[in-house]
């Protein structure tokens, strides 16, 4: 399955994936879950909440996640105090 022309974000992520891949040239991964996660967490929530124009409420909304959770992200990624 040919994915070149393809821009989607699962895509530009299944291509990074594969590189990381092979940047290990044969080590093993570990934690790779929370690992993406986190990296692909906190750009979402720079992006959502410039978007949302600092708007708390809306931008947990559009995230589909409760105010109080946006919250505490932000604050694990030190994007609010």
């Amino acid at each position: 399955m040919s994915h070149k022309n393809d821009n989607s974000l699962e895509t530009c992520v299944r291509e990074t994936l594969d590189q990381y891949f092979q940047d290990l040239h044969g080590a093993e991964p570990h934690s790779l879950h929370d690992m993406v996660l986190r990296t692909v967490e906190k750009p979402l929530l720079e992006v959502v909440m410039q978007q949302a124009d600092g708007n708390q409420s809306k931008a947990a909304e559009w995230l589909g996640i409760n105010r109080n959770t946006l919250r505490r992200k932000l604050v694990e990624h030190k994007l609010i105090k």
